[in-house]
């Protein structure tokens, strides 16, 4: 047998470490750990960093919001007593309105920026439509939604704009998404397992729903059977309560937010398409989240349009 040599031991010994790390695998740091920052809408409208610092906020209830590229945010707010109808309105970050529209019926629940500086809103009420306005208020498009009126509240969520020029609606309590054209006609409809609250159209023509009470999100195909689907039954700790809000980011992972999570249970959770948490947001001083637009960590809005 050759004599074994201090040399022979040192190479034995780095092959065994780079074995160690995984076949086609170096050894190197962990990954590094997520950290979003995020604006919040619901009980309380506010920006968190990615540190876990209030960054700002905003002293009014809201439905939907956005963070504009120049750092405005676009909100649609709860009514109230000025504002019977709810509203839509852009402020800075010094809380100065540049932008209102005041909703004409029982809610307003869905705001989204739209090209040439229109915005696209919904109001709930006996004639639930979609309204595209201009920044002088002046409506230029009205599409009418088939929902039922029994119960304004519960007619519709978060409404979208698609690149065809057609329209998302998720509605409640009716149990449906429908695809509407400009002329109010339906394109496509799928129904749900409970009332949809988020309807994200995505790159392959599936559609992901944010199912509310149901604590179920899923993706349907064209077709409207589910392809995909995480729930509690999914999660360690049951962590979803009432998944209204809902983003897929541009890593494939899904973010979900629990609005009736009180207290120091998990408001924001992010999940990859193996269902595994891979994040999750806690504030015990802060009510659930209704909606959330996720940003980086310097609270700076994507170049792209999210996926919410």
């Amino acid at each position: 047998m050759a004599p074994v040599t201090l040399r022979r031991i040192l190479m034995f010994a780095m092959v065994s470490m780079a074995g160690a790390a995984g076949p086609g695998h170096a050894a190197g740091p962990p990954p590094r750990e997520i950290a979003h920052g995020f604006l919040a809408t619901g009980g309380e409208t506010y920006l968190m960093d990615g540190g876990g610092r209030l960054a700002w906020r905003y002293p009014h209830a809201s439905r939907d919001g956005w963070v504009l590229p120049d750092g405005h945010v676009l909100l649609a707010l709860n009514k109230d007593p000025a504002n019977p109808g709810g509203s839509v309105v852009e402020v800075d970050r010094d809380g100065r309105a540049l932008f209102e529209f005041k909703g004409t019926q029982s809610e307003v629940n869905t705001v989204q920026p739209l090209a040439g500086g229109r915005v696209l809103l919904t109001e709930a009420g006996d004639r639930p439509r979609l309204l595209e306005v201009d920044r002088q208020g002046r409506i230029l498009v009205d599409v009418p939604i088939q929902a039922q009126t029994r119960d304004h509240h519960l007619q519709t969520r978060m409404a979208r704009k698609l690149g065809n020029g057609n329209y998302l609606v998720p509605q409640l309590l009716d149990k449906v998404v429908r695809e509407y054209t400009p002329g109010g006609k339906i394109a496509w409809e799928a129904k749900t397992p409970d009332m949809p609250f988020t309807a994200i159209r995505l790159a392959d023509g599936n559609t992901l729903v944010g199912c509310t009470v149901g604590n179920t999100v899923v993706e349907l195909d064209p077709k409207g059977a589910i392809a995909w689907r995480v729930g509690n039954d999914d999660l360690p700790g049951r962590p979803i309560s009432d998944a209204c809000g809902v983003q897929r980011l541009a890593n494939g992972n899904t973010v979900i937010a629990s609005y009736r999570a009180g207290g120091d249970a998990i408001k924001l959770l992010e999940v990859t398409p193996a269902k595994e948490v891979v994040w999750t947001h806690r504030d015990p001083k802060r009510p659930g989240i209704h909606h959330f637009q996720i940003l980086g960590p310097d609270l700076k809005a994507p170049e792209s349009a999210p996926l919410r």
